[in-house]
């Protein structure tokens, strides 16, 4: 339902309320109080420094109420500034401590002590005003005589005059007393701006004030500055945050009168518009005028965007502050609904736009992070999954520790946690005893541990296997009983099923580029194609060492048909061209992690013998490599530049059998939508003005 702008427009533009003010004749700050005390004001203001609380000991005179009332401070008849008037409630609190001697005996003190009680009381108060960029601090001596010193009650008031502020600003107001018995009182007031003034001929900044008025236009917002064609005028806007400065959107010299407007899908509760003329010393009026618009609401979290920075760390980008919170998930594979891991985790207040962490000792494609706010779910990414391949059939294990080193686990399935081992009819209870062998020998990945209990993520494949084992002996005897011919398309069939193996080699250039690299590893497998990568195999290439994962990973990709694929960068053609000069180990190639290199010394003799035709392919990302900047020797292969000619690309992965037209345009397309998020982060780094990251020799479009 669209917002009713006009109501907005009522209370921005052509009727707003105005004030009508005192008027005070002279530059000088003052103070008066109530009848029968005294008051005095220091000529000088002083540093506020309220100090720590103490205690009284006796009576004092405290701060109880501040009251705020706008005034204007007038040199001239027509030369006005606004300013804020005070009034500090003042009253009595504490009480004198009962002497020893009446303590004792029950009875008057000595006479010589009664003189303090029935003496005067005089405080020291301060006012402190900040309104940016100026803050002041002023200090009041009031003095309350003995005859209305009644404890716990009001004794009356001080009026300060006054404290000048700009128009349309905020000021922020604290009193407490010099020394300090009780908490700061604080207030903050709202100015008007020049709209708001019954009185802005009065005020010289007001004179040549553009006329704002936001309406309504269709589904879109309208801003119309109704000035003459002879005023020249600024229009900012911008998006205006809690701390720190504004951050600027765009900002217009015009001359009016202009009707400018926004789109629908750009209105964030943030959004603030600022308009001044073009004078020196004019006066600026700021609105934010859709902090109460649930599309703009709406807007905000549709663009608010979750970033991993590393494994434990990430960030909630947006363009607001938000109110949210935001826990760990576990999702498992097949569609059910992500579970909350709290507890035994919990959920975490988050600001927006700063670095959080999570208390994670690994991470796991399965973990994904749900943000909610006023108690709804806004945001859920997986956001390890780019980086750790898609979704793993694994079972989450919780470990709880009580007294004398007592352990219990459960498993998270989607009916709940159930407890191991277990009777019940769950597949998690009737593998119990399986999972907790497999939890003891060492083949489950800790994910989360503290002094209360652990998480465990524990791999299902091989039980998977043996669950379906008897329904493959049904299939197969099955498949005895049909014709040749049937059984042949069944195989055929089973055979697509299971996809084309594709070993994707890179270079490790920096982790923005592993990132992309693992966008497109992750897309491919939903083609499917079984695709290997070392960003997946941290393990296995940390235990067996990269040439030897290499050489298993290229042996069994080739024997089952499938294809390799060197995935070209400016990195890659770095080393590739040193290796061919040098003849030689480049230096870095003991890297655990890098399994580009290592490939190299048996990459090359497939080239060079020709054997490498119909068992490589060669690829490069578009704006990041031309295809021919690829060193010629590997140009002997087909070279695929990504994501442009992506449907050549995959017509190569996959099986002759496999390439329509029709299928293969749909994958392309599927790829091509994954991997757009990665290449613009890739591109266009957060915090990056201008084109984005800069990219290495041999760049470029590839037209």
């Amino acid at each position: 339902m669209p917002v009713p702008w006009f109501l907005l427009s009522l209370a921005l533009g052509r009727s707003p309320m105005v004030l009508p003010l005192e008027r005070l004749v002279g530059p000088q700050d003052a103070t008066h109080c109530s009848p029968g005390l005294s008051c005095h004001l220091w000529d000088d203001d002083i540093l506020c420094l309220p100090g720590d609380i103490v205690p009284a000991l006796g009576p004092v005179l405290v701060p109880t109420h501040l009251q705020t009332e706008l005034v204007l401070r007038c040199g001239k008849e027509t030369d006005c500034d606004l300013c804020v008037r005070v009034a500090v409630h003042l009253a009595v609190h504490g009480h004198w401590e009962e002497h020893e001697d009446e303590k004792k005996f029950g009875g008057a003190a000595d006479p010589g002590l009664e003189k303090p009680r029935n003496a005067s009381l005089q405080a020291q108060v301060v006012l402190s005003f900040q309104a940016y960029p100026t803050a002041r601090c002023v200090l009041l001596e009031v003095q309350v005589p003995a005859a209305l010193v009644q404890f716990g009650q009001s004794v009356g008031s001080v009026v300060y005059d006054c404290f000048e502020a700009a128009l349309g600003s905020e000021v922020q107001i604290w009193s407490y007393t010099q020394p300090r018995y009780e908490k700061k009182l604080n207030l903050t007031q709202q100015l008007p701006d020049c709209r708001g003034l019954e009185v802005r001929n009065s005020i010289r900044s007001c004179w040549a004030l553009p006329w704002l008025n936001v309406s309504a236009d269709g589904d879109n917002a309208r801003l119309v500055l109704n000035v003459s064609e002879e005023q020249h005028f600024s229009l900012f806007l911008y998006w205006k945050q809690v701390q720190g400065p504004p951050k600027p959107w765009w900002q217009k010299n015009l001359t009016g009168p202009q009707i400018i407007t926004l789109n629908h899908t750009d209105l964030v509760p943030c959004l603030c518009i600022q308009v001044w003329p073009l004078e020196l010393d004019s006066f600026r009026t700021n609105i934010c005028p859709f902090r109460e618009d649930p599309r703009a609401h709406r807007n905000l979290w549709r663009a608010a965007r979750l970033r991993l920075l590393t494994l434990q760390s990430w960030r909630l980008e947006a363009l607001c502050p938000l109110p949210a919170e935001a826990a760990l998930c576990w999702q498992a594979p097949g569609g059910d609904p992500c579970q909350p891991l709290v507890p035994p985790l919990s959920w975490e207040n988050i600001t927006v736009n700063k670095v959080l962490e999570f208390p994670l000792l690994e991470g796991h494609p399965n973990l994904c992070v749900q943000v909610n706010s006023w108690e709804n779910l806004q945001l859920q990414e997986c956001l390890w999954a780019d980086s750790l391949g898609p979704l793993n059939d694994d079972v989450l294990l919780l470990e709880t520790r009580g007294p004398q080193n007592n352990r219990s686990f459960c498993a998270l399935e989607p009916s709940g946690c159930t407890s191991l081992p277990s009777r019940a009819s769950t597949m998690a209870a009737r593998l119990g005893e399986y999972l907790l062998q497999d939890l003891q020998s060492g083949q489950c990945l800790q994910l989360w541990n503290d002094d209360l209990g652990a998480l465990w993520a524990c791999p299902m494949d091989k039980y998977s296997h043996k669950r379906w084992a008897l329904v493959w002996l049904a299939c197969l005897l099955f498949a005895a009983a049909l014709s040749l011919f049937l059984l042949l398309r069944k195989d055929h069939a089973k055979a697509a099923a299971r996809g084309r193996a594709a070993l994707l080699l890179y270079s490790a250039d920096d982790s923005s580029f592993e990132r992309l690299v693992g966008a497109l590893a992750s897309a491919l497998c939903e083609l499917p194609l079984r695709v290997a990568v070392d960003l997946w195999s941290r393990r296995e290439l940390s235990a067996q060492g990269p040439v030897a994962w290499f050489h298993a990973q290229r042996r069994q990709t080739l024997q089952e048909g499938g294809m390799v694929v060197l995935l070209f960068s400016p990195g890659a053609v770095a080393l590739c061209s040193e290796w061919l000069q040098d003849g030689m180990s480049v230096p870095g190639a003991n890297c655990p992690h890098d399994a580009f290199r290592a490939s190299l010394s048996c990459v090359l003799p497939d080239f060079l013998q020709g054997r490498a035709s119909g068992r490589y392919v060669a690829a490069c990302f578009d704006r990041l490599l031309r295809p021919d900047a690829v060193p010629a020797l590997f140009r002997t292969v087909p070279v695929f530049s990504l994501p442009s000619q992506l449907p050549d690309f995959l017509g190569a992965l996959q099986r002759p059998s496999a390439l329509r037209p029709r299928r293969l345009r749909e994958s392309a397309e599927q790829v091509s939508r994954a991997l757009q998020p990665a290449l613009e982060s890739y591109f266009h780094p957060p915090g990056t003005p201008g084109q984005g990251r800069g990219v290495g020799p041999g760049t470029g479009d590839g037209t």
